[in-house]
């Protein structure tokens, strides 16, 4: 049984005020949008260009495909992403707009504005520019969450540097990997950044990864100075931030570059493999950070959005660096974590900044219920979020019981709740309801995009009957999806487009189910989380979101091990609401659990094993570690690398299971 058949439809929540539309209006302008894009599909992306960028030099081509997979959009028309994102701000009257409002992880706040942000990033441009940078070098980003990671995105876009954001969790050997892979020539750092109090160094880290070997090409270190404390100098390559950009005149010619030129690689990790380095083109790209910024979120001159991520992530590049400022939106970028000084900081955030559009991760959601249910003086009722009006949810689906726990008291039963499902490899939204518009599914990520034709198959690439699980796949190109895997086209072709499925099918990677009435999507997890237990198909996702919907759990993430019996055993990773339990108790609520599945799924879905923590194995942006927990199930020594890992002490309790 899907998650949507047992699930009621929610009405159209948000539905704007009399005399304000959205940017879809109705079912039917959406439909209209469909058929559009679905009657000629190159005129349809034609179309959204010319009305959505500015141009340099106008595109007379739409999409090449003479060498799929390898597609290529706009490829002659000439654009620049900084120009789109900040010189037309100041044309169109934005100047003196607030762009950023940034607030520390100590609670400070500054905000800049699309002037001051604007000549920033010239100064930024000019000195790379003079020392040495050109177009097409790339450039490794490893900054906090900061106005000056958007500062250093949008100076390398200025002037046609690819830039390759690197998390700034990731460990000096990670690092190293990306810096050598992806050829880069200068690295943008800072001294040490600011988490929940306590101060960790990144320029020390980026030092150990350039004496690991085979990074002769950087030629530049530029440091940001964030705490002052003290770092290793070498003269000649390291410069401060600071010193460099009042050495510089405020306005910088951008480059203009084809539609085609990479703006960005970004790193993703592979079920198998080294790190992917995922390449995205400049035209296709900000279109569709653009356009999404339009149709999911409805962006209105006076809204104050606010998304979570971090820029070292897809989410941070296009709805943080290059979505909002596309759009002219004032938007809040946020150094700390949601739990410090206290888990009502996103409340207490959301009611000073008055923000209106709030996106967030499911993970996030449904670790601060557990501190809202125990202390009232951090549950959202206690805050003003009058201001709200569009909810989202971003990185992984989300469950039922969160969506709906999200809905009504962080949005007050009166702000639509939108799982926007999309990749780091799509640039964008995929499937996602549109706010005032789609009857929403708690669970359900609903329709595509307009232009977006998904479909889900079989192993064999041939579509399967609504209410059958199966693979999602995109059938027709669109353009801000990946171009290629950076050095490894060979990678990308057999990645994303399998000679199994005929080699013309872009294979997203999760299995989802389409609802035999509605026709939504639902995502049921990454295809190798697709368990298969005595010939059962489930995914992890839909078990984990029976046992979040248990009363007794606050957080749940399940994985599979080899079974000689079953083939695979099912084992659940549960944090409860409250206290981890001991001695007999133990066992009691692990079989009430249990029951509780086989009543929400059936017994085929009952786990093997359930284990207890006080907390999942969170990275630094707040994702559960699931490889790890996969060690943990199968008996093996967690070796993977935890410096990307926020608790690692937490993964020992979760060694015995019930």
């Amino acid at each position: 049984m899907s998650t949507i058949e047992s699930t009621p439809l929610v009405p159209a929540q948000g539905i704007p005020p009399a005399g304000r539309s959205t940017a879809i209006e109705s079912m039917d302008a959406y439909r209209a949008l469909v058929a559009e894009a679905a009657q000629d599909h190159e005129a349809f992306w034609a179309r959204l260009a010319r009305e959505h960028l500015t141009w340099r030099r106008p595109f007379t081509q739409i999409l090449n495909d003479r060498d799929a997979p390898f597609y290529k959009w706009f490829e002659d028309g000439e654009l620049n992403a900084s120009y789109n994102c900040l010189d037309r701000n100041l044309a169109s009257g934005n100047a003196n707009k607030t762009a950023i409002i940034f607030e520390s992880d100590d609670g400070r706040v500054s905000t800049v504005t699309y002037q001051a942000l604007y000549h920033r990033v010239c100064r930024l441009a000019n000195a790379l520019r003079a020392r040495g940078v050109k177009k097409g070098d790339r450039v490794v980003i490893y900054l906090p969450m900061s106005v000056e990671g958007v500062v250093a995105m949008q100076a390398c876009a200025r002037i046609g540097a690819p830039h390759c954001v690197v998390f700034g969790g990731f460990s000096a050997k990670s690092l190293h990997e990306r810096i050598t892979n992806v050829g880069a020539v200068a690295i943008i750092t800072a001294d040490e950044q600011v988490r929940a109090g306590k101060t960790l160094p990144l320029k020390s880290i980026v030092d150990e990864a350039l004496a690991m070997g085979g990074t002769d090409a950087v030629k530049t270190v530029v440091i940001y100075r964030r705490t002052g404390g003290r770092i290793p100098w070498i003269g000649g390559r390291d410069a401060w931030l600071h010193e460099l950009e009042n050495d510089q005149p405020d306005t910088c010619e951008p480059e203009w570059v084809s539609a085609e030129h990479p703006l960005f690689v970004l790193y993703t990790s592979g079920s198998t493999g080294a790190p992917k380095g995922v390449q995205h083109s400049t035209g296709g790209y900000l279109l569709w950070a653009a356009v999404t910024m339009k149709w999911t979120f409805d962006i209105k001159p006076d809204d104050v959005f606010w998304c979570t991520a971090d820029i070292g992530w897809i989410t941070g590049h296009t709805y943080i660096c290059y979505g909002p400022t596309a759009v002219g939106a004032t938007q809040v970028i946020f150094e700390g974590v949601p739990t410090y000084p206290n888990a009502g900081r996103f409340w207490d955030m959301i009611e000073r900044h008055k923000v209106s559009i709030f996106y967030t991760a499911p993970t996030a959601i449904r670790s601060l219920i557990k501190s809202a249910e125990a202390d009232r003086a951090v549950h959202p009722g206690s805050f003003d979020l009058s201001t709200l009006r569009i909810l989202g949810t971003v990185g992984e689906p989300i469950n039922p019981s969160a969506w709906n726990w999200y809905s009504e008291h962080v949005g007050g039963g009166k702000c639509p709740v939108l799982d926007t499902f999309w990749q780091t490899e799509t640039g964008g939204h995929m499937i996602t309801p549109l706010p005032g518009v789609t009857p929403l599914v708690p669970g359900s990520c609903t329709l595509p995009l307009p232009g977006i034709d998904a479909a889900i198959v079989d192993e064999t690439g041939n579509e399967v009957p609504n209410g059958q699980g199966g693979v999602l796949v995109i059938r027709k190109p669109w353009p801000s999806m990946i171009r290629t895997v950076w050095g490894n086209p060979d990678r990308f072709r057999n990645g994303y487009y399998p000679e199994e499925l005929g080699g013309n099918l872009y294979l997203a990677g999760d299995g989802a189910i389409r609802d035999a009435d509605t026709g939504y999507f639902t995502i049921t997890g990454r295809v190798d989380d697709v368990l298969n237990v005595s010939g059962h198909r489930m995914g992890t996702m839909e078990i984990e979101s029976a046992l979040s919907a248990c009363p007794l759990v606050a957080e749940a993430a399940v994985v599979g091990r080899p079974d000689e019996t079953f083939g695979e055993a099912i084992v659940a990773f549960v944090v409860l609401k409250g206290p981890r339990p001991t001695g007999t108790d133990v066992k009691r609520i692990a079989d009430e659990l249990r029951a509780w599945v086989g009543k929400e799924i059936g017994p085929i879905a009952k786990p093997k094993e359930i284990r207890f923590g006080d907390a999942m194995p969170k990275t630094r942006s707040g994702k559960v570690v699931r490889r790890m927990l996969r060690s943990v199930a199968k008996g093996e020594e967690v070796s993977q690398d935890t410096s990307t890992v926020e608790n690692p002490q937490v993964i020992a309790q979760f060694a015995d299971p019930a």
